[in-house]
C-alpha cells in the first residue's frame, strides 16, 4: 500500500544549511534511503547521500533519522507511523560535506595509529595453531562494517571537538581489544590504548553498543576488558614490586622498559 510521506532532510554544505521539507510516495516494507532516493529522482536530483552496498553491510549510508544515529538502509519505515515526519540529518561529530555527506576522515587516521597484527614466526611445519576457544573469542569484534555510528554517538568527540586528537573512539578500542586477546599477536597495545588512543576518557556509557547496527558488545566484550588490561599492567602491585626490584617488562622490541 502507498501512502504520502512527510520528509525533512537537511541541505547544506561546510558553510551552514537548513532542513528542507518534503513529500515523497512510498510503498510498503521500504526504507527510509528508498524514500531518499526518490526525493532525489523526483524532487532534488542534487541531494547529496553516501550509500553502495543497500545490505547494512558496507556501512556507508549512516546518518541520523529522528535524531538517532542509524544506517538509512536498515531504518525501516514501518517503524515509524505513516503519518510521522522523518527527518534525516547528517552524523553529528563529523564535518558536513554536503548534505547528508560528512567528512569521515577522522576514523582512518585513528586507524593509522594503531599498530597492524604482529603474529611470532611459523612453528617447524610452517603452520600457526591456536585454540579454537580463541578463534571464536574475536569472531564478534570483526563483524565490524566501519560504519562508524559508534563514533558518532560516544558523546567523548560528539560533544568536545577538541578530544579528537588525543581519543580513538569506540570503533579501534574494539579493535586493539580484538588485536591484544589474539594469543598469536606479539604486540602490547596496553600502554598505547592508555596514552595515545586515550581509553581512560571512555566512561562506559553503552551509547556505542546501542547503536551498532551488528549488535556488537562493544563495552562489555571490547571496552571493560581492555580498561581492565591497562589497569592490571600499570596499577597491578605484583608489576610494581617487579619493577622496583629490576624485574622490569619488556615492550616490543624485548628492551627493558622504565
Amino acid at each position: 500500500m502507498a501512502y504520502d510521506l512527510n520528509m525533512r532532510l537537511w541541505r547544506g554544505d561546510q558553510d551552514g544549511g537548513e532542513l528542507a521539507d518534503y513529500t515523497v510516495e512510498v510503498s510498503e516494507g521500504e526504507v527510509v534511503l528508498d524514500a531518499i532516493h526518490r526525493v532525489q529522482a523526483t524532487q532534488a536530483g542534487d541531494l547529496a547521500v553516501r550509500w553502495n552496498c543497500k545490505a547494512g553491510k558496507c556501512g556507508s549510508c549512516s546518518a541520523e533519522v529522528n535524531g538517532r544515529p542509524r544506517l538509512l538502509c536498515m531504518t525501516r519505515l514501518s517503524d515509524f507511523d505513516p503519518t510521522e515526519t522523518i527527518t534525516v540529518t547528517p552524523m553529528r561529530t563529523f564535518p558536513v560535506i554536503r548534505d547528508l555527506v560528512t567528512d569521515v576522515s577522522y576514523n582512518y587516521e585513528k586507524a593509522r595509529e594503531l599498530p597492524s597484527f604482529a603474529p611470532p614466526p611459523r612453528d617447524a611445519d610452517g603452520k600457526r595453531r591456536m585454540a579454537q576457544i580463541d578463534v571464536e573469542r574475536g569472531q564478534e569484534f570483526r563483524k565490524c562494517i566501519e560504519c562508524f555510528l559508534c563514533q558518532n554517538t560516544c558523546h567523548v568527540v560528539r560533544d568536545h571537538e577538541d578530544n579528537k586528537p588525543a581519543f580513538a573512539g569506540p570503533r579501534f578500542f574494539l579493535r586493539y581489544a580484538e588485536l591484544d586477546m589474539h594469543p598469536l599477536d606479539t604486540h602490547d597495545r596496553r600502554q598505547l590504548a592508555q596514552g595515545a588512543a586515550g581509553i581512560g576518557m571512555c566512561n562506559i556509557t553503552k551509547c556505542c553498543t546501542e547503536v551498532c547496527p551488528e549488535h556488537i558488545k562493544i563495552t562489555d566484550n571490547a571496552i571493560i576488558p581492555m580498561k581492565e588490561r591497562v589497569a592490571d599492567r600499570k596499577y597491578d602491585p605484583l608489576v610494581w614490586l617487579g619493577n622496583k626490584i629490576g624485574i622490569r617488562n619488556k615492550d616490543n622490541d624485548g628492551r627493558s622498559e622504565l
